[in-house]
């Protein structure tokens, strides 16, 4: 990695490290600790989900106009003010305020740390520079909520100002860490580009593999993502009869998975087809959802069941290992050039309705209906595999399977500088 590299890896866990200081114990600050209720405490974690609605079609287009670089450094300014004005909110709209600005920031910093990791890498090294992302964010993601479960306390307000405060600061630093940033010369829109916003949307939904995509995608994060913290989490809790200890585990479990499968799956993702890896993800989750089925359905003993529940967020764990080098890596390859940003930003868009249907279907769904709860997302996850495989069909070879392309460099004697093990 050179250094533009490393500086953007270190923004990813700062920022991830944020969120997860703060974002696990939202709830709890709005509706106990400010006395503001379970209704106010719910409407700010919709703020989030609507703000990132809001602003996400204008980052794309901003992105590519003004550049990666400054829309990132607002985008952080942004999230540091609503971060420090939710910790010394007192009211329902100062509170609602406040998560919109953090909700804004926060959303804008997906696509635009991610288009910049697409600026800094070439095909062959994308893979890698995403799975790197993923696994930073997931550690920071982890470290942070478990050093921010150690300095709140329902009955000191304080305690949690100072937890926003940190996060703000968090932000404020990766202001400084991202300034220092030498990006390279960002590559020019394609004089084929439309140049007008609307024209640049069409052509963007005209883009066959882009649109099947964001289906895919769509899909993805509804049937995984979306139930971690509702639909999977209550099903436990009232079909399974887990203890809450015992979800804390599946979750270490499902980090813990991660962590340690990201980089052992990383050569066996990079010499195979995308469309093939996201479709064996879809099976791989559907194993995972039949073990949950069995977990609150079956009639095995209650260590039976408590095994089975921490297997399935490790199943989807390792799925999410594997989807981390795939699917970042072909939305930048799909995107026309110096289009990387507005196509980063359609596909957070996307992720961002999948996050906030999701819990909405599947949390009433698995309560009421257990049974109707399993079958629908193992269905879903079988529909990840039918949806992949028809994506490879309008997939060009190299973007199917970036490998290919350095394969015939390679034969053309084009790297014959490569080091030996980057071309075995």
């Amino acid at each position: 990695m050179g250094a533009a590299m490393r500086r953007i890896h270190v923004g990813n866990a700062l920022s991830a490290f944020g969120l997860g200081f703060t974002v696990p114990y939202l709830y709890v600050y709005v509706a106990q600790v400010r006395d503001l209720g379970a209704v106010t405490a719910g409407l700010v974690l919709a703020v989030f989900a609507v703000a990132a609605l809001v602003v996400l079609p204008f980052a794309g287009r901003a992105i590519v106009r003004r550049g990666t670089l400054p829309v990132l450094l607002a985008a952080l300014v942004m999230a540091a003010v609503g971060s420090l004005s939710l910790g010394v909110a007192a009211g329902a709209v100062s509170v609602l305020l406040s998560a919109a600005l953090l909700g804004a920031g926060q959303a804008v910093m997906q696509p635009a740390l991610a288009t910049m990791i697409v600026d800094c890498s070439v095909a062959e090294t994308r893979s890698r520079a995403f799975a790197v992302q993923f696994f930073l964010q997931n550690l920071g993601l982890g470290v942070g909520g478990l050093i921010g479960g150690h300095l709140v306390d329902v009955s000191r307000a304080a305690s949690f100002t100072l937890l926003f405060a940190i996060e703000a600061a968090m932000f404020l630093l990766l202001v400084a860490v991202m300034a220092t940033v030498r990006m390279p010369r960002a590559p020019r829109i394609e004089e084929t580009a439309p140049r007008g916003g609307g024209a640049s949307w069409r052509q963007l939904l005209g883009n066959r593999a882009m649109v099947q995509l964001c289906v895919l995608g769509f899909v993805l994060f509804f049937a995984c993502y979306g139930q971690f913290e509702s639909g999977l989490s209550a099903y436990g809790v009232e079909a399974a009869g887990i203890s809450m200890s015992t979800l804390g585990t599946a979750l270490a479990a499902n980090t813990a998975t991660i962590v340690v499968a990201q980089f052992a799956v990383l050569k066996f993702v990079e010499r195979r087809r995308r469309s093939r890896v996201i479709a064996a993800v879809g099976l791989i989750w559907a194993v995972a959802w039949a073990v949950a089925g069995y977990a609150g359905l079956g009639h095995g003993s209650r260590e039976m069941a408590t095994a089975a529940f921490v297997s399935t967020y490790a199943l989807f764990g390792l799925g999410e290992a594997m989807l981390s080098p795939t699917v970042a890596p072909l939305v930048a390859d799909l995107a026309p050039t110096g289009m990387a940003g507005q196509y980063n930003s359609m596909f957070a868009l996307v992720k961002q309705l999948a996050l906030a249907v999701g819990p909405a279907v599947g949390g009433p769904l698995a309560a009421a209906l257990p049974g109707s709860y399993i079958a629908t997302f193992l269905l879903c996850s079988l529909g990840i595999t039918v949806l992949a495989v028809r994506l490879g069909r309008l997939l060009t070879p190299t973007q199917n399977r970036p490998s290919l392309g350095r394969s015939r460099v390679v034969a053309q004697g084009g790297a014959s500088a490569e080091p030996a093990s980057a071309r075995t």
